[in-house]
């Protein structure tokens, strides 16, 4: 049980991660506010929660919605009499691959809208109350992958590395109120994101890509990273718990064991080195790049 209760809200709550770590949180002993988009899935939550005794409230808020965001506060507010949230964990986001140059101008906006202008939106919201109160917590749910960057992983890389540079300033700029800014980073983790990711990235599988030999492998691709390098929810939502309990938390913690050895290796090989590595770990060959696109078969995914 946590030494202290702290009302934490968590948002993308609805499924994988989020789900999980706005449990596990409960369970600690803590009160949870966990915020999602999908009203089906907060229901669940909302029951999994009641079921357990826990002291979680599932509500629907949408961080690209200014108007949502501001009646959850007020919400959040009016439940804890006026206090407020002590930790916020921004998590909500999700993952659009696919070849960089074929990207269109909206799903790139859509991108940037959840990962970083939507996670800059909620942190707006609730810091006053915490500067006010010269205490409070900001953890943002980062990636490897702003830190690394992957081939068709462009878009989503982008904005993590958006969210470690946002974080880091915040960091500066709020230790002086009492603020703590801190940076969680998983590997891949087993849930619904690299799903979801792999099925953004399927819509870009067309005949007529000059990718189209690489992508038709992808769910091969895809396989093969969760076989490897998958870690469980449970680490991640441990990190987490960590960065709410400590007195004085560090300002990144690192999960995966698979992301320390890339990072080491991104800052000890060569660039072009890292990238042949990369490439090759895609399945992105001069061979494969001229093979024919024929091999590409069924309708390309919709995204959920």
């Amino acid at each position: 049980m946590a030494r202290t209760a702290q009302n934490i809200l968590v948002t993308g709550a609805t499924a994988g991660l989020g789900r999980h770590m706005a449990l596990h949180l409960a369970q600690a002993g803590h009160r949870v506010f966990g915020v999602g988009r999908n009203a089906e899935r907060l229901r669940a939550l909302q029951s999994e929660a009641d079921a357990a005794g826990l002291r979680l409230e599932a509500f629907a808020m949408d961080v690209n919605d200014e108007a949502s965001i501001a009646a959850a506060r007020e919400h959040i507010e009016a439940q804890t009499d006026g206090h407020g949230v002590d930790v916020l964990i921004n998590n909500a986001g999700f993952g659009l691959l696919g070849p960089t140059e074929a990207i269109s101008d909206a799903d790139l906006r859509r991108q940037f809208d959840t990962n970083v202008f939507g996670l800059m939106a909620v942190t707006r919201a609730f810091l006053p109350a915490m500067r006010a109160r010269r205490s409070g917590r900001v953890i943002n749910i980062s990636s490897m992958g702003g830190k690394v960057t992957l081939p068709f992983f462009g878009a989503y890389n982008a904005t993590k590395y958006a969210v470690e540079s946002l974080s880091d300033a915040l960091r500066m700029e709020l230790g002086p109120f009492g603020v703590d800014v801190v940076l969680v980073e998983p590997g891949m983790v087993k849930s619904e994101f690299a799903d979801h990711a792999l099925d953004e990235l399927l819509r870009y599988r067309t005949p007529d890509s000059p990718y189209a030999p690489i992508l038709a492998n992808a769910e091969r691709i895809n396989d093969d990273a969760k076989r490897f390098v998958e870690v469980d929810t449970v680490w991640v939502s441990r990190a987490v718990a960590r960065a709410v309990h400590a007195r004085r938390p560090r300002p990144r913690y690192m999960v995966a064991l698979h992301a320390r050895f890339a990072l080491l290796a991104a800052r000890l090989l060569p660039t072009r080195v890292m990238d042949f590595f990369y490439t090759r770990s895609m399945g992105i060959t001069p061979k494969a790049l001229t093979a024919d696109k024929t091999a590409v078969t069924g309708p390309a995914a919709t995204p959920v």
